[in-house]
């Protein structure tokens, strides 16, 4: 690992924490005693209003969505960054700065959610660093990570059919999730309902825009040996397995909140991440015990050495 890379990660990771914190706290635990209201939105369609504490002017549909996010950040993800920190510090092995690096793409991913999609409050200033923090964090994790390294320290024989056919199934399921609302949309001329007060989903542009696509691209990279396909594959495994635990804690603070949620709705779109997390963790796993330690393939590179 390289020294200047590692002081420049860390200090951005510290920035990433505090902020994590900071505005997950806040919009956890914030309240004014407001009541939820209806107004008329800018398509002319009646919409209930949240009222209450950070999330006051989100819609009453979405604040609890972005308190069960919260609440997955500070209680799940921020304790895992602190952790995948420490062992980094520790360790500073392949292994280590992958892990590392797959943490800080939940938070790359959650910060652009509220930066772009949350109703401007007092924290959008720290919305903005806190995006800035983690889209850098990620880059300089991903930049410090020796793509030809992580080629050599697979452990052969070790068959990534099924990780291909996870993420292919992914990158296509998170597409073909949200285009049929966009379709509708556009033959009907009429927004989804889902959009309420909010100009555009920014779900759909990070699922459809990026991870869908990256998911895709990752195998491509796999397959011809790119040392860039098995440093993305983890974090998108990883960022799987937070969408599981994230949707779980959204739909109880949905629940809590008085808000009905179909049937249908719950097994197609809750379930079906839940199931996809199950899988991811199984992947990710494997994936990781794949790679080996640079120790390890030192040692056996010497020992082939020495019997030649």
């Amino acid at each position: 690992m390289n020294n200047n890379y590692d002081k420049s990660l860390y200090l951005v990771i510290a920035v990433i924490i505090t902020l994590g914190i900071l505005v997950s706290a806040v919009g956890l635990f914030s309240t004014t005693g407001g009541q939820p209201y209806e107004i008329v939105n800018q398509f002319g369609d009646t919409v209930k209003i949240y009222g209450d504490g950070l999330y006051a002017y989100d819609s009453h549909f979405y604040a609890p969505i972005f308190k069960g996010a919260d609440f997955t950040i500070l209680f799940v993800a921020v304790p895992c960054l602190i952790a995948a920190l420490m062992h980094d510090v520790k360790k500073k092995t392949l292994k280590s700065r992958l892990f590392l690096l797959s943490i800080i793409s939940i938070f790359t991913y959650h910060a652009a959610s509220i930066a772009f999609c949350v109703v401007y409050n007092t924290l959008h200033l720290a919305y903005i660093i806190f995006f800035s923090a983690s889209l850098f964090g990620f880059i300089i994790a991903l930049g410090s990570i020796d793509k030809n390294q992580l080629i050599k320290c697979r452990k052969i024989p070790f068959s990534y059919k099924g990780v291909y056919i996870f993420l292919a199934f992914t990158g296509v399921a998170l597409i073909a999730a949200w285009l049929p609302d966009i379709i509708a949309s556009i033959s009907t001329g009429r927004p989804p309902v889902s959009l309420e007060i909010y100009t555009t989903s920014v779900t759909n542009v990070l699922d459809i825009g990026i991870i869908g696509p990256v998911s895709l691209l990752t195998i491509y990279l796999m397959k011809k040996e790119n040392g860039m396909g098995f440093a993305l594959a983890p974090m998108l495994l990883t960022l799987c397995v937070y969408t599981g635990i994230m949707i779980v804690s959204q739909t109880v603070f949905q629940i809590s909140a008085g808000i009905e949620l179909p049937l249908p709705v719950l097994i197609t779109k809750a379930a079906s991440f839940v199931i996809l997390a199950i899988f991811a963790v199984y992947f990710d796993i494997k994936f990781f015990k794949s790679i080996e330690n640079e120790q390890e393939r030192y040692k056996k590179d010497r020992d082939v050495n020495v019997k030649l």
